[in-house]
């Protein structure tokens, strides 16, 4: 069964960008040199990943990555340097 990820990486600019990914590497590699990388993230580079949270489902990864895209960029902080 594949693993899911729950990803926050810290942008050139100092902001955040949360996604969710099979292979936490290769994406960070696509945020930072490819057209693959999220739109938000082309402007913004380079990215350097911050925290990453294992799940064991597609939708549990969603519905964290949804929770987190909600919170405040305080909120955020708090729960990546904890």
């Amino acid at each position: 069964m594949k693993k899911w990820f729950v990803y926050i990486v810290k942008c050139a600019d100092n902001s955040f960008y949360t996604g969710i990914t099979i292979n936490v590497s290769r994406r960070i590699l696509e945020h930072n040199t490819s057209k693959k990388g999220a739109k938000y993230t082309r402007s913004r580079r380079p990215v350097e990943l911050v925290k990453f949270w294992e799940f064991e489902s597609r939708s549990a990864a969603s519905k964290e990555e949804y929770r987190i895209k909600k919170l405040s960029r305080k909120e955020k902080e708090e729960i990546i340097y904890i």
